[in-house]
């Protein structure tokens, strides 16, 4: 039986315990993995290996010994409760041993739970699984979670109910991180928020986001933005003494006002232009990036673009001036350039 893509979340948190087991496949390893866990844990429950009620077996050692498949799902176990074959690694090589396995399977028998990379719609593998009668087979694809998905992780983590900005900016945040750091990040904010009843805030997931540059990185292009010339000497300083580059400043500058012209030229608004980044902007960071658009407006923002493209072709090629000196200069330059609003 072949599982919608939209069916494998409840699938994995309520499996069938009448079933006789279930491919899980997928481009992705890590996903592939996280499902295979959710489905073994909501099986057999937390304590399946310490009872022997969960056996793994790899698909290397199948091949050379098929019946190892059969004897592990006829074995009666020492503890009540369901039990599973864990095959890892499965393929098309493994499809007739699964298939004998599948052909003895009785109620009653541990469940086959089987992982493997990505399957054509023509694999053996894949069609043994979609056809049998009581059998499962899940399609991981690259797709980011559902809303529903990142309620249930939260759930595991003692959140519920969060503010719709809240959830907003979870939900952008899911989109650009890998599911491992996804559910690493809320469980984090389940620490974060325990003991306090108050609501979760967009700055308290802004708290617990992986950082994706230095503080003080961000801190100098915000001066640049938010005309505090006077900001940008002794915040250049502690970042030069950090090791920066001007290159590498005046690329993290670049994407940092390319981002707020994306965001004031996107058909939706400014908020929703930022929200569309990749990685999305959220919580306090992006209220200071959306003052810094009202006060640039596009044109402004242009112009700030073409002098940090010629800053940027200057510092790579050859010349004598200090490279550092040059990329103060154009800071200090975008802090007191004219943008709309600006007094």
């Amino acid at each position: 039986m072949k599982l919608a893509a939209r069916d494998i979340a409840a699938f994995c948190r309520a499996p069938d315990l009448k079933s006789a087991g279930c491919l899980i496949f997928g481009d992705d390893a890590m996903r592939v993995a996280l499902r295979r866990q959710e489905l073994l844990k909501a099986l057999l429950g937390e304590n399946a290996e310490q009872e022997m009620r969960l056996t793994r077996l790899a698909a290397a050692d199948l091949r050379s010994d098929p019946a190892a498949l059969i004897d592990a799902i006829k074995a009666v176990g020492f503890f009540p409760g369901p039990r599973a074959v864990f095959v890892e690694g499965a393929t098309d090589g493994l499809a007739p041993v699964l298939a004998s396995a599948l052909a003895d399977w009785q109620a009653g028998d541990a469940q086959i739970i089987a992982t493997a990379a990505r399957l054509t719609p023509k694999s053996a593998l894949r069609k043994l699984f979609e056809e049998h009668k009581t059998a499962r087979a899940a399609a991981i694809y690259d797709d980011p979670p559902s809303r529903a998905e990142i309620a249930a992780l939260l759930a595991e983590a003692g959140l519920h109910d969060l503010p719709r900005d809240a959830m907003d900016d979870l939900e952008a945040l899911a989109r650009s991180l890998p599911p491992g750091d996804l559910r690493q990040t809320i469980e984090k904010l389940g620490l974060y928020k325990r003991g306090d009843a108050a609501p979760v805030t967009p700055a308290d997931i802004a708290a617990v986001a992986p950082l994706m540059r230095e503080a003080e990185l961000d801190e100098i292009l915000h001066a640049a933005a938010e005309a505090e010339a006077g900001a940008i000497g002794p915040l250049l300083s502690r970042l030069t003494g950090q090791g920066v580059a001007p290159v590498t400043l005046c690329i993290a500058a670049l994407r940092h006002f390319r981002t707020l012209h994306a965001a004031a030229c996107h058909p939706g608004g400014a908020a929703a232009g930022l929200q569309a980044q990749r990685p999305p902007v959220f919580g306090p960071r992006r209220d200071r990036m959306l003052t810094q658009i009202s006060r640039w407006g596009r044109e402004p923002l242009e112009t700030a673009l073409s002098l940090l493209v010629e800053t940027d072709l200057t510092l790579r090629s050859a010349q004598s001036a200090p490279q550092m000196a040059l990329m103060e200069r154009a800071l200090i330059r975008l802090a007191m350039m004219p943008g709309k609003g600006r007094r």
